[in-house]
């Protein structure tokens, strides 16, 4: 379905003058957070760099840290529809998607089926604990986010956009969990860690959520207006020597090619797909934008690094007896490519 007719009106005809509207926008979007969540500031960040790049998020925290009231506080200041799914281990594919029942229809008693749609239906997803469902469940909830469309029965019913899933999970908790393949995780735009509040940010916890005030959220946008912003992201130039940067560094990642460093041939099992160089340069311009600026530059890059290439660089042995991370990894390259 084309929204682009739908969208010409949203926003000034001028991109710059569109860029300073969704500068102004994402201030707004902050301070309304700030309403409710305290802290996290770079995970509210990152979950807007998302979704106005039209991708998918994972968020990897210890229970506590509010991923569930922040996802469905940002519904509700963007004035879209919210649904949260927990995943269970007898979870279902027909329990997200939705299934097809039987109703008697008022002609002659006849009955025929209705397909009666699950809280996949929605603007935003919030798939909590998505590594508890098995395969088959999880495969559900990743055709909905590849092709935005849910396929029930042999039938194909398409998502509404503006769609967007938030997965979380629980890294200190195991045991009877179905970790993410590799394959999968690579549909997540990013790997957001939540995590622990700073002193003074746990002491306005305990002050503000203890109390009998609850705010409410104002609406900053509609779905449409989400649509519109997510056109104008696309359209942020980016100078010719950063996809060339992305595109190195993507392919230092992997131990196979001649270029990557040697240590990455010794601690890394496998390296980022082309997907990551997309995400990379996604993640740039939606940074720029949402920071009012008309180009990306090489530090919207490097930023949005970290979260595009952790989730894919998959450790060997080797690094896990040294103690290197993923992260630690991803951190080190961007460091050494500053450098050269």
């Amino acid at each position: 379905m084309d929204h682009a007719p739908d969208l010409t009106q949203q926003l000034p005809p001028d991109d710059v003058a569109a860029i300073d509207e969704l500068g102004k926008t994402y201030q707004a979007f902050r301070a309304e957070l700030g309403k409710v969540i305290i802290g996290q500031d770079d995970v509210i960040e990152r979950l807007a760099i998302c979704l106005f790049a039209r991708g998918h998020a994972l968020l990897m925290g210890v229970p506590g840290l509010a991923k569930t009231l922040l996802v469905s506080s940002v519904a509700q200041t963007f004035d879209l529809s919210f649904n949260r799914i927990q995943f269970t281990p007898d979870l279902m594919p027909a329990d997200i998607t939705g299934t097809d029942i039987i109703q008697e229809s008022g002609v002659g008693g006849r009955r025929e089926f209705e397909f009666v749609k699950g809280p996949v239906f929605a603007n935003i997803v919030l798939a909590d604990e998505i590594n508890r469902a098995p395969a088959k469940t999880q495969s559900a909830m990743l055709e909905a986010m590849q092709e935005n469309k849910v396929t029930v029965l042999g039938q194909t019913y398409t998502l509404q956009p503006p769609f967007f899933v938030l997965a979380t999970q629980n890294p200190i908790e195991q045991e009877g969990t179905y970790p993410l393949p590799e394959a999968q995780l690579d549909r997540f735009m990013f790997l957001i860690e939540v995590d622990y509040p700073s002193a003074d940010e746990e002491k306005r916890i305990a002050r503000e959520t203890t109390g009998t005030v609850r705010h409410t959220l104002n609406h900053l946008l509609d779905g449409q207006k989400v649509l519109a912003f997510q056109q104008l992201v696309r359209r942020v130039p980016v100078p010719d020597h950063l996809y060339d940067h992305a595109v190195r560094m993507v392919r230092k990642t992997r131990p196979g090619q001649p270029e990557s460093p040697q240590w990455v041939k010794d601690t890394v099992g496998w390296g980022a797909g082309p997907r990551a160089v997309q995400y990379l340069i996604l993640g740039a311009k939606s940074r720029a934008a949402l920071r009012g600026a008309y180009m990306a530059s090489m530090e919207d890059l490097e930023a949005v690094a970290p979260s595009v290439l952790t989730h894919r660089v998959i450790t060997n042995f080797t690094a896990e007896s040294q103690g290197m991370t993923s992260r630690k990894i991803v951190e080190r390259l961007i460091k050494e490519m500053r450098e050269e």
